[in-house]
């Protein structure tokens, strides 16, 4: 019973952190972002390196990854999404150690573990910071509501996501306990 009862009362604490929040860009928003996601070059975590102006045309979906989380199984959706989607959507996985050390790992050892444990496909991109001093350019740029044109919510865990649309506008923002394959992404996708 008391095993319950603290499951239960950590349920509701996580829930009321934001971990299952979702965030969708106003209507009739008049705030233009001052630059765009296409302007950014990011290096895989082989370090080759992508401009982000190539995925040009399909939906983004951005989302902070880590291998040691309680949701590192949703590797799995993402990669069922990928796949599910891929004439219209490119997932990009930016793996950070920034939420309880997480992501140790080297980027060599990241892919490893994504291609082993999940068989990744889609994009996965060097170690990066999502938050603090040392957050990263492209990651001010999705919480930075003077960048992006509305949004300031950052990270708060692992598994954040960001959903950008055809011309590069950031449509929606899905806190960690958000699956993948949920109904609120797929829905989204799909408009």
């Amino acid at each position: 019973m008391k095993k319950l009862k603290l499951l239960l009362f950590l349920a509701v604490i996580l829930v009321s952190c934001g971990l299952s929040k979702v965030k969708t860009r106003p209507l009739g928003m008049s705030q233009e972002p001052s630059t765009s996601i296409y302007d950014f070059e990011m290096p895989l975590l082989s370090g080759e390196k992508v401009k982000l102006a190539a995925y040009k045309g399909k939906k983004i979906l951005i989302v902070n990854t880590a291998s040691e989380c309680g949701y590192t199984p949703q590797y799995e959706g993402l990669e069922e999404l990928s796949k599910q989607y891929n004439d219209k959507l490119v997932v990009l996985g930016f793996p950070a150690n920034n939420f309880g050390g997480q992501e140790p790992g080297t980027d060599v050892e990241i892919g490893a573990f994504c291609k082993e444990n999940y068989g990744v496909t889609f994009p996965m991109f060097s170690k990066i910071s999502v938050k603090g001093d040392d957050m990263a350019p492209l990651y001010r740029w999705l919480t930075q509501k003077n960048k992006n044109g509305w949004n300031e919510d950052a990270p708060n865990w692992n598994f954040c996501k960001y959903l950008i649309d055809e011309e590069g506008n950031l449509m929606a923002f899905y806190a960690s306990a958000i699956k993948p394959m949920g109904e609120e992404i797929s829905k989204a996708i799909a408009e």
